[in-house]
């Protein structure tokens, strides 16, 4: 979770070339223009200093910027020098075989550009760039596929995937490209992708472009994700054009002409569970084991690499974190939408955001892909989904192991659904306030669950407003302004409940309220990002784009529409916080 003293916002600001940017940045808690919600529905003065943040680094020359994006040292040279490379050159669609990557240079999108949005966290502290750079041609060039750094060379990775159950063969990164690894001044390494960038021989009949309704989500979900302290991958800029894409958002047959986008993402690595599938599938075991020591080598160094029973390690690894990520998703009430083993991620982290969902009210069956018809991604399933993909992982792996270990591999296995509810139970103890352990602690939190269900209550703002009312309210069962408690409390059953919760409280030797209410306002997030926040900053950039996009729009008349210099509403109600 975030720190209590920090708070996410979202602030508009128009850089000098006129283009409307949307930049998250931190402010302190403490700091009344990030906290009051008085700010939701004023376009007044509140918003200044995020804007003046970002603005007063232009005292940096041009120049200056421009030549640290040239010194950024991006490199595909171990990811070329680890495993053999697609012999046949071009992004036409094929089948591919041998290798782990194909080389795959990005399509620039066509018609003007501009930058929609850019996170401070990820420029300034991953990529160690000064976030006034993102203002610059150079920076749009580059964050767009336009223009390579020296030392980078596209890659396409090749992998396959169970979907929905299925062995679909043969998928691969259909419109992303791998630009190479870069180390940052903290000596982390991170790949930096671009995704919506052009077809590469793994498109298949697709045409390797993202829109902007899709390009937002992911931007947006992979920092809210961070923020909310789940590992994920990370979301540095986003880049919209005028190019026409037509796609089919309810798969109904009602086409649309979008506008394409490109998301500059970043993660520590991009190798998922149907990284190994393609390989042990296609009966390729040296390459499937020499990625698998990459792998372990780069990102497992608890793994020593002379250990026979290295591989076995590794995969006992990937079922504990898979069912700790999964738990979670669960804690915050994340719906992934796509659990296919082709986005589960290696290293355990949340990839691929596409039809993802926060539940609103608490409803285990709840579904935000509109295509799962049969619920089989729904976020109560999450968990025997994960089981699922951990099973084929161990396929994937099996070539590998000896009897012995495959043995040993399926104890591990079997062992998963009790980590992940464990994991669960620690979670929501957690979002109870609740100390030490208890025999009757999982009844307490599903007999809460299950209210919650039967009453539709909201599943964020339950746990929040039980963060800050005090023991002596719940006592007195007075609840001001606390429409989630008050939905809760219609439960014929909640005075039952809440007896039992008091009295656990009371065990709690030298435990304040004060302590109580903190340690919970600190796992359990006043926001997530919710469906119709995402859905209005789309409505909002599309509107935003179009404005700009008018060839009679100039710098004067959009000021005087008030698009140039002041943040939207969405942008201002798009904050996130686990403080007061």
């Amino acid at each position: 979770m975030w720190s209590p003293n920090q708070v996410l916002v979202f602030a508009l600001v128009a850089a000098s070339s006129f283009t409307s940017v949307h930049v998250l940045e931190f402010c302190q808690s403490t700091d009344r223009d990030c906290h009051s919600d008085d700010n939701h529905d004023n376009m007044g003065s509140n918003s200044q200093p995020s804007l003046h943040t970002v603005k007063s680094r232009w005292n940096v020359s041009v120049s200056n910027l421009i030549k640290d994006l040239e010194q950024l040292k991006v490199s595909s040279k171990k990811l070329i020098e680890a495993f053999p490379i697609d012999e046949v050159n071009g992004n036409f669609a094929r089948s591919v075989k041998n290798c782990i990557f194909s080389k795959s240079i990005p399509t620039p999108l066509r018609g003007p550009l501009r930058l929609a949005a850019a996170s401070k966290d990820v420029i300034e502290g991953i990529l160690d760039l000064d976030v006034a750079l993102t203002h610059t041609n150079d920076f749009l060039q580059f964050a767009s596929g336009d223009k390579l750094l020296s030392g980078s060379v596209p890659l396409a990775h090749r992998y396959g995937g169970h979907q929905f159950g299925y062995w679909a063969g043969q998928l691969g990164d259909g419109r992303a490209h791998s630009l190479g690894q870069y180390t940052n001044r903290k000596g982390e390494v991170w790949e930096l992708q671009l995704k919506g960038s052009g077809k590469t021989p793994y498109s298949r009949s697709g045409d390797g472009r993202a829109v902007i309704r899709s390009s937002v989500r992911e931007f947006l979900c992979s920092e809210a994700m961070h923020f909310l302290g789940i590992p994920t991958s990370r979301a540095a800029s986003l880049i919209v054009s005028d190019e026409p894409v037509i796609r089919d958002k309810f798969y109904n047959g009602n086409v649309k002409t979008e506008r394409g986008a490109v998301v500059l993402r970043l993660a520590k690595s991009w190798f998922r569970i149907g990284s190994l599938e393609i390989l042990s599938q296609s009966g390729e075991i040296d390459l499937l084991r020499k990625l698998l020591n990459f792998v372990i080598d780069e990102h497992f160094s608890s793994i020593n690499s002379d250990d026979p029973d290295k591989y076995l390690v590794f995969y006992s690894t990937v079922v504990n974190e898979t069912a700790n990520l999964i738990a979670q998703w669960m804690s915050v009430g994340f719906a992934h939408g796509v659990c296919n083993t082709d986005n589960f991620s290696l290293l355990s982290i949340t990839i691929d955001y596409g039809p993802f969902g926060f539940m609103e009210a608490y409803d285990p069956g709840f579904v935000p892909n509109t295509s799962d018809d049969e619920g089989r991604y729904s976020v109560g399933a999450q968990a025997n989904v994960g089981l699922f993909n951990l099973e084929k992982l161990l396929n994937a792996l099996s070539p590998v192991l000896s009897k012995h270990q495959q043995n040993q591999a399926q104890s591990i296995l079997k062992g998963y659904a009790n980590i992940n509810q464990m994991r669960i139970h620690q979670h929501f103890k957690a979002k109870l306030g609740l100390l030490g352990e208890e025999e009757e602690d999982g009844y307490l939190i599903a007999f809460l669950l299950k209210m919650m269900e039967d009453t539709q209550s909201d599943f964020t703002m339950t746990f929040r407003q039980l963060s800050e009312v005090s023991a002596q309210q719940l006592h007195n069962r007075k609840f001001p302004q606390m429409w989630a408690l008050e939905d809760l409390s219609s439960h014929k059953l909640f005075s039952d409940w809440l007896s039992m919760f008091l009295l656990r409280l009371s065990r709690q030797l030298h435990d304040s309220d004060l302590q109580r209410q903190h340690r919970m306002k600190n796992v359990n997030p006043r926001y997530v990002l919710r469906n119709w926040m995402a859905e209005s900053a789309i409505s909002k950039m599309e509107l935003l784009h179009h404005i700009l996009s008018h060839p009679y729009v100039t710098q004067e008349t959009a000021e005087e529409a008030g698009y140039a210099a002041r943040p939207p509403l969405w942008a201002k109600r798009l904050k996130v916080s686990c403080s007061s």
